[in-house]
């Protein structure tokens, strides 16, 4: 047998995951008619997870802004993380993803940086992408070098990852080595044909839900532009991408359709999608094995890229152009 063909057994327990995984979300219990409030903490106990013994968490600022810093005991040189969560623009914070954060820190034996961006309906577009490009600068100025520098989220945390590359591009910032979006919300228009080929096979949204977040983030804004719909822009010039997505969602369109956008505009791009998983089926890491096979792809991905980044600025004459080019 070939080794990396699976067993009957293996591919009857990955069965059986799947299936506990699409019926712990369809089953999940729903307060009527929940407020704000009770909203954010219904999705902080819902993503709420370990975190490991060998990631260092610990608070500080980034841009004015609150932030978690994680250290694993991997981590190894000057390579930096920063990262978005995601909630739709409304929900979360860097310490309902701490433990996700940090089971992809421990792989990439990389730091993190996890920004408590602003959130809607008390901060709607483009609250969340000033943040986001303001930290970004913010390690930039902070001595952090772009080729050592890489970018993930999840969700609309994916999306805002997209939007901030896009933002600095159009600063005339350097961009970072690379970058990976798990599951990205990239067009809040709702365009994609997949919220309607997927809205049974869905165990999470439905596109009344999806609405839901879109309103109060765009409030009245036009959900088309491109830094709100990142699917949207001219993504030219854009780093090295990895876009990881599950079958079973309603925005998976959102992650094929934004990695056609990239490789029609020169970018390096990956696509990856799951079959039968749902929407960041990654949080469900140590239960399914997608998920953590999924993680340890963007923990090499992340590495590969810093790693490749330094080659590069190692390789380019002195005074000669690219990405760290101007940068202390």
């Amino acid at each position: 047998m070939h080794p990396f063909t699976p067993t009957i057994l293996e591919v009857r327990m990955t069965r059986q995951q799947r299936e506990a995984v699409d019926a712990l979300h369809r089953n999940a219990p729903v307060r009527p008619n929940p407020t704000l409030a009770e909203r954010r903490a219904g999705f902080a106990l819902a993503l709420s997870r370990p975190l490991p013994d060998d990631v260092t968490v610990h608070e500080t600022v980034l841009a004015g802004r609150p932030a978690l810093d994680l250290t694993p005991a991997t981590a190894a040189g000057r390579g930096r993380l920063l990262h978005f969560h995601g909630g739709g623009y409304v929900l979360g914070s860097p310490g309902t993803h701490a433990g996700f954060t940090a089971q992809l820190v421990r792989r990439a034996g990389l730091r993190a940086t996890s920004l408590d961006y602003r959130l809607a309906p008390e901060h709607p577009f483009p609250a969340a992408v000033d943040d986001g490009l303001a930290a970004y600068r913010a390690l930039l100025d902070g001595g952090v070098r772009p080729e050592e520098l890489v970018l993930a989220g999840d969700s609309a945390g994916g999306g805002l990852v997209v939007a901030t590359l896009v933002a600095a591009r159009d600063a005339g910032l350097p961009q970072p080595a690379g970058a990976v979006v798990f599951s990205p919300w990239t067009d809040l228009t709702l365009g994609g044909q997949s919220m309607s080929t997927k809205k049974d096979a869905d165990p999470i949204f439905t596109r009344e839900a999806l609405q839901a977040f879109a309103t109060p983030y765009l409030a009245g804004q036009d959900p088309a532009q491109p830094l709100a719909s990142p699917v949207y822009a001219d993504l030219r010039g854009l780093p090295p991408l990895l876009v990881q997505a599950g079958s079973n969602e309603l925005l998976l369109d959102d992650a094929v359709r934004l990695a056609g956008r990239a490789a029609a505009d020169e970018v390096e791009v990956t696509l990856r999608v799951w079959p039968q998983v749902p929407h960041v089926f990654q949080n469900h890491f140590g239960h399914l094995d997608e998920a953590d096979a999924a993680l340890d792809e963007a923990a090499r991905f992340l590495s590969t890229s810093v790693r490749a980044g330094r080659e590069a600025e190692v390789e380019r004459p002195l005074g000669g152009e690219g990405p760290g080019a101007g940068r202390p």
